[in-house]
């Protein structure tokens, strides 16, 4: 089923670019798809049983005797994205089997991606900041 949905995403990211007017230099404009959630621990310090102690205002010192380990789903750092457009700058004569096209979904950090507010929800992204792109039999 994904399947389906990341070839409905390169059919209308196609059609999404051809109506951009803009060509751009140096960056991809990525559509980036929905957060992957993660499940990270987290520690958390657990009050001591008894806490009699006050310091010098008459406030009270808590102690903390043990430590907890809690686990949270969160958004990954990294996100899935729909590349709209490829600059004009990038060419691929090293790896031709890896090069870049509209429709292609890579991975990349979504903080090193600047926000293009001339289109809803696009990112512009440095193709050194592109991690990988999802394989397929078709490159």
């Amino acid at each position: 089923m994904e399947d389906e949905k990341l070839i409905d995403q390169s059919q209308l990211a196609q059609s999404v670019s051809d109506k951009i007017s803009y060509e751009f230099l140096d960056f991809f404009l990525v559509k980036p798809l929905d957060p992957i959630k993660v499940k990270k621990e987290f520690d958390k310090p657990v009050p001591a049983k008894d806490q009699k102690a006050k310091d010098a205002d008459e406030k009270d010192i808590v102690d903390y005797d043990k430590v907890e380990t809690e686990v949270k789903e969160v958004e990954s750092e990294y996100r899935k994205g729909v590349i709209l457009k490829v600059p004009t700058s990038y060419s691929c004569t090293e790896h031709p089997h890896s090069s870049l096209k509209v429709g292609d979904v890579v991975l990349f950090r979504y903080r090193a991606s600047t926000e293009f507010d001339l289109l809803k929800d696009a990112r512009l992204i440095n193709h050194f900041n592109i991690l990988a792109y999802v394989n397929d039999n078709d490159k």
